[in-house]
């Protein structure tokens, strides 16, 4: 599948951790969620696309309802 971007194919796959944090002062002390995907790159202009799980997008609506009740 070609890149809407750059109109390239080249693309790469990778294995990828990444920390989601909530934002705003209210949410500091609230752990971040830790989201494990893989990562699809595009090596020609760098646009890149991650998939979270089900399970870490609970954690993450449960987060931001949290934030929004406080």
């Amino acid at each position: 599948m070609l890149c809407a971007r750059c109109v390239s194919g080249n693309r790469v796959e990778f294995p990828s951790e990444i920390a989601i944090h909530f934002s705003g002062r209210e949410n500091l002390a609230k752990p971040h969620v830790f989201v494990f995907s893989k990562v699809i790159v595009r090596l020609d202009c760098g646009f890149s696309r991650v998939a979270v799980a089900e399970t870490d997008l609970r954690l993450l609506r449960e987060g931001i309802k949290s934030s929004s009740a406080a």
